[in-house]
């Protein structure tokens, strides 16, 4: 405990403003990072999705026709997004 703070000759809400201002300032930096976070999704690669999902390569072939799964290209090679396979799932009654 190096420095110290004085409050001498600070209101309550004088107080109250500078702890809002430093909860905001916070609050915004882990936005920033949530959304550079899931900017960044993690990309798998069919082997990747494949063994994620625990089926062979053509029922992610056929899914990924029917639109059940979204895929992204770059060449021939093939991505998925990790947090989009996980939303395709649905819960079953």
């Amino acid at each position: 405990m190096d420095s110290q703070i004085i409050l001498q000759g600070t209101t309550p809400s004088q107080l109250v403003d500078l702890i809002n201002e430093g909860v905001k300032t916070q609050l915004e930096r882990f936005k920033k990072e949530l959304q550079t976070q899931t900017a960044n999704d993690d990309l798998l690669t069919r082997e990747q999705t494949c063994e994620l999902l625990q089926i062979n390569a053509s029922t992610l072939w056929h899914w990924q026709n029917k639109g059940k799964v979204k895929g992204y290209g770059i060449g021939n090679r093939r991505y998925y997004k990790r947090s989009e396979l996980l939303e395709s799932l649905t819960l079953l009654k």
